[in-house]
């Protein structure tokens, strides 16, 4: 089922070491709002999905959202790239390189490690898509506030690719929406 190109989905060159901006961008990766618990919440709920479109479009998002894991990883570990201990520790990244060594770990911009606590799977194809759609736009704030904290061209154009494609999830998860109430509708006996 599952099909992995050894691509990016969209590249990501950067050409300048940045500690802090690393230590910020983490957060997409193991925060509350970032991409991998977006992964885990849409490819748990996709089982009660009343609809195989509704399903098969929480499968196709929550695939993508891994292939968003796989470049914030690859941005922090290109922003760390060649960095001493001595700089990781100047930069606040001392704990990680502590536990973690150069391993990008799943955590958030505080060093708090990734929890599956804010990931919500209801099993109500209605509360979950609103969940959804709500997560979306979360993360599509993050994006904008890493923009807001770097002039690093090369960085701002990956997290704007990231961003246009968390408007395009919540537009999906809209149609879904509507695929389900239009389900629930049919189902009605009168």
């Amino acid at each position: 089922m599952w099909i992995y190109q050894k691509t990016l989905q969209h590249p990501v060159n950067l050409k300048n070491g940045d500690l802090q901006m690393a230590k910020y961008l983490v957060t997409q990766f193991g925060g509350p709002n970032g991409e991998l618990g977006a992964a885990l919440r849409y490819l748990s709920q996709r089982y009660t999905m009343p609809t195989g479109k509704s399903r098969a479009l929480l499968t196709d998002i929550g695939t993508e959202e891994l292939a968003h894991v796989e470049m914030i990883s690859t941005m922090v570990y290109q922003l760390t790239y060649d960095a001493t201990p001595e700089q990781l520790r100047a930069a606040g990244l001392g704990s990680s390189y502590a536990q973690n060594g150069f391993g990008i770990y799943p955590t958030d911009a505080n060093g708090v490690p990734f929890s599956a606590a804010p990931i919500a799977v209801m099993g109500n194809a209605v509360t979950d898509l609103h969940e959804d759609m709500a997560a979306e736009q979360k993360a599509l704030a993050t994006y904008y506030h890493l923009i807001n904290l770097t002039d690093d061209v090369d960085i701002i154009n990956v997290l704007r690719f990231l961003g246009e494609r968390e408007i395009v999830h919540y537009q999906r998860f809209g149609e879904a929406l509507m695929d389900v109430y239009d389900f629930e509708e049919r189902q009605q006996v009168f």
